[in-house]
C-alpha cells in the first residue's frame, strides 16, 4: 500500500489532519480484507495515474458501501439506481454487465457518446442563462472602448492640451477602475458569500450591481462620480466571475464541459458586439452618445437578475453543505436519466471524501493560504494563475478597451473607428464558435500552444503596419486586418480556455477562493492595461507597444508548455490526481518526451506515437 500520508514537499501535515488519516487508514485497513484499496497521494502522484477510487474494491464491496451511504442519508427510495449507478461508475466501460440494467438505462448511457450534446432542457437554460452575465462585461469594455472618443472631454479631462500627459491618466485609471474593485475586492467576497448563499445567491446579488451600475455610469456628472460608479460595478463582475464558471463547470458532465464553461467567453464576445452595435446605433445622438454608450450595458443584466432562481442549484455546493438529498434532485434536473444522476451523485461523494484527505476545515485565510501550501493545490493554483496571466499578456484587452483609440491613431475619423471596432467585435464573437467543439477535443492546452504564436505575429503585423503612411488606404485597412486576425486567433484559444480551466482545476474545497485568486490575477492585469495604454501608446508609439505585447505572446506560450497540465475529458473529481503529478514531473515530460514528439512528427515527419503521462489504473475484476 502506498503511503498516503499528506506532505507538502518536506513538510510534515498538521496534527488534525494526521489524525484524520490515520482514522482513514484504520477504516481501510478493514475495507482491504474485502477488497484491495491502493492509495494514490493526492500531492505527489509520481505514478501520474488517474485513479478512480471505486475501482480496487469489488462489486459486492460496492454494493455495501451503497446500502450504508443510502441508508445515512435517507435514500433508501432511489437505492436501485444507486446501486446501478455505483458499479457503473466503478467499470464504466462495462457497464451493459451490471446486474439489473434494462434496455432503456443501456440506451441512456450509450447516449453519453453517441450523443454528447443530447442534455435536458435545465442545463441548457442554466447555461445560457448564466453566460449572459459574461456579456455584462464585454458590454461595458465596449461602452467605455465608444465612450473613450468623448466622455474625457464632457468631464474635463481632455487628452489634449497642457493637462493631456496627467489626463491621460485619470482615462486610464476610470477605464480600469471595474477592473481594480473586481481584483482588490468583488473577487474576494465570492468565497464567503458562496458559502452562505449558494451559487444562485451570489450571481443574483452580482446582477444587481451589474444592473444598477451602468445606469449610474451614465447620469455621472463628474469624472469622480463615473469612477465610483464604476468602482461599484466592479464589485458584481468579480461576484459573477469567480462564480458563473464554477457553477456552470459544476452542474456540466465532464464529455461537454469545457464547450458548455466555455460559453462564458462567448457570451463575453458577444457583449462585446452588442456593445460596439450599441456604440454605433448612438454615436450621431450628440453630446448624451457616451452616456448612452455607457448605461447600455444594464440591459444584459436584466434576464440574469429575473432568471437565476429557476435554474437548478449546484450539486456539488449542496453536497459541501451535506444537503445530499437536494443534491439529487438537481442532478436529477441536470442529467437525462434517474441512472445517471444516482451514479453521478455517489461518484462525487465519493471524491470528495478523498478530497477531505489532504485540505482541513478553517476559515477563508486559513483556504486561501493553502492556495500556495498544499501542493495539490498549489499546483492548480499555478495553472490557472498562469492562463489567467496569459490572457492579459496577449494583449486583447488593449484593443478591447481601446480599438477605437487605435483606429484613431490609424488615421480613422470617428465614425470609421467604431465601425472597425465593430468589426473587431464581430470577429471575436464568430470565432468563438469553433471552441464549442474544439476545447473537448483537441484540449485546452493544445489550443493555447496553438493560438500564442498566431497572436504574436499578428500583433507584430499590426504594428508594423503603423510605418505604412497615414494618407494611404492601405494604412488603416491593413491595421484593421492584423487586429482582426489576432481576435479571430484568440477567441478560438485563449479567449475561452483561462475561465473554463480556473473553474475546474481546484478541488471543491478550494474552487471558491482558488477561482477568486484566479480572476483577481485576470482582472488586476486587465487594470493596468487600462491605465497604462494610453500613455504607452504616446510614449512607446503604437508599433512599440503592439511589439511588447507580441514579445509577452512568445514568453506566455514558453510559460504554458511548462506549467499548464491537460484537463480535458477528465471530471472534476478525477483532476485530483492530475494536479498531484508534481510540477517538475510534468515539465521534464514535456522536454523529454513532448517536444522530441513534435520534432519527429511534425518536421521529421515520422509516424510516431506520444507516451502518455496519465495512466488510468485497473478495475478490481474480483468479485
Amino acid at each position: 500500500m502506498a503511503d498516503p500520508k499528506v506532505k507538502s514537499d518536506g513538510d510534515a501535515p498538521p496534527d488534525d489532519l494526521m489524525t484524520r488519516i490515520e482514522q482513514r487508514l484504520s477504516s481501510d485497513h478493514a475495507a482491504s480484507e474485502k477488497g484491495h484499496i491502493e492509495h494514490i497521494n493526492l500531492n505527489k502522484n509520481t505514478t501520474a495515474k488517474i485513479k478512480n477510487p471505486l475501482a480496487d474494491l469489488t462489486p459486492d464491496q460496492v454494493l455495501r458501501d451503497v446500502t450504508d451511504f443510502a441508508n445515512e442519508h435517507e435514500l433508501t427510495d432511489i437505492l436501485p439506481h444507486l446501486r446501478k449507478g455505483a458499479l457503473i461508475a466503478r467499470d464504466p466501460d462495462n457497464f451493459r454487465t451490471v446486474d439489473g440494467m434494462t434496455d432503456a438505462d443501456i440506451t441512456v448511457i450509450d447516449n453519453e457518446t453517441l450523443h454528447k450534446w443530447r442534455h435536458p432542457w435545465p442545463l441548457y437554460f442554466t447555461i445560457g442563462l448564466c453566460s449572459i452575465g459574461a456579456a455584462v462585461q464585454g458590454w461595458d469594455q465596449t461602452g467605455s472602448n465608444g465612450a473613450n472618443l468623448s466622455f474625457p472631454d464632457a468631464l474635463g479631462i481632455s487628452e489634449k492640451g497642457p493637462d493631456g500627459a496627467r489626463n491621460q491618466w485619470l482615462v486610464g485609471v476610470v477605464n480600469s477602475a471595474p477592473y481594480l474593485a473586481t481584483a482588490f475586492l468583488g473577487c474576494w467576497l465570492s468565497d464567503p458569500l458562496n458559502k452562505y448563499w449558494g451559487r444562485r445567491g451570489v450571481i443574483f446579488i452580482s446582477a444587481i450591481f451589474c444592473l444598477l451600475t451602468p445606469i449610474g455610469s451614465a447620469v455621472s456628472q463628474t469624472w469622480p462620480q463615473l469612477f465610483i460608479t464604476r468602482i461599484l460595478m466592479g464589485i458584481g463582475m468579480g461576484l459573477k466571475g469567480a462564480t458563473i464558471p464554477i457553477y456552470c463547470a459544476e452542474n456540466t458532465p465532464a464529455n461537454v464541459r469545457g464547450g458548455l464553461v466555455m460559453s462564458w467567453q462567448l457570451w463575453t464576445a458577444f457583449g462585446i458586439f452588442l456593445g460596439t452595435c450599441a456604440n454605433l446605433a448612438v454615436k450621431d445622438t450628440g453630446s448624451i452618445s457616451w452616456r448612452l454608450q455607457l448605461g447600455s450595458a444594464f440591459i444584459p443584466a436584466l434576464p440574469l437578475t429575473l432568471g437565476v432562481f429557476f435554474c437548478p442549484e449546484s450539486p456539488r455546493w449542496y453536497l459541501k453543505k451535506g444537503s445530499v438529498r437536494k443534491a439529487y434532485q438537481s442532478l436529477w434536473k441536470l442529467r437525462n436519466s434517474e441512472l445517471q444522476a444516482a451514479r453521478d451523485l455517489y461518484y462525487i461523494y465519493t471524491q470528495i471524501k478523498l478530497e477531505e484527505e489532504i485540505t482541513v476545515k478553517g476559515t477563508y485565510l486559513t483556504r486561501f493560504s493553502e492556495l500556495f501550501t498544499i501542493p495539490r493545490v498549489r499546483r492548480a493554483t499555478l495553472a490557472a494563475w498562469t492562463v489567467m496571466l496569459a490572457q492579459q499578456m496577449c494583449g486583447i484587452n488593449i484593443v478591447a478597451f481601446y480599438s477605437s483609440t487605435i483606429f484613431a491613431q490609424a488615421g480613422a475619423s470617428v465614425n470609421e473607428a467604431l465601425l472597425a471596432s465593430w468589426g473587431f467585435g464581430l470577429v471575436n464573437f464568430l470565432f468563438a464558435f469553433p471552441a464549442v467543439f474544439t476545447i473537448d477535443t483537441y484540449g485546452r492546452r493544445a489550443l493555447l500552444l496553438f493560438t500564442f504564436p498566431q497572436m504574436a505575429w499578428t500583433l507584430l503585423g499590426a504594428g508594423f503596419c503603423f510605418y505604412i503612411p497615414v494618407g494611404q488606404v492601405a494604412h488603416l485597412a491593413c491595421v484593421a486586418l492584423f487586429v482582426f486576425l489576432f481576435a479571430a486567433f484568440y477567441s478560438v484559444g485563449e479567449g475561452p480556455v483561462p475561465y473554463a480551466y480556473s473553474a475546474e482545476v481546484f478541488p471543491l474545497s478550494h474552487r471558491e477562493v482558488g477561482m477568486s485568486f484566479a480572476v483577481a490575477t485576470c482582472l488586476f492585469w486587465a487594470a493596468v492595461l487600462s491605465i497604462t495604454f494610453p500613455r504607452m501608446l504616446t510614449v512607446m508609439t503604437p508599433t512599440g507597444a503592439f511589439a511588447f505585447y507580441a514579445g509577452l505572446n512568445v514568453t506566455a506560450c514558453i510559460m504554458i508548455f511548462f506549467l499548464v497540465p491537460e484537463t480535458k475529458q477528465r471530471t472534476l473529481e478525477e483532476l485530483d490526481y492530475v494536479f498531484a503529478v508534481p510540477t517538475r514531473m510534468h515539465s521534464s515530460y514535456q522536454v523529454r518526451k513532448v517536444l522530441p514528439y513534435w520534432v519527429k512528427r511534425y518536421i521529421l515527419r515520422q509516424n510516431v506515437e506520444l507516451e502518455p503521462l496519465y495512466q488510468f489504473d485497473h478495475v478490481d475484476t474480483r468479485t
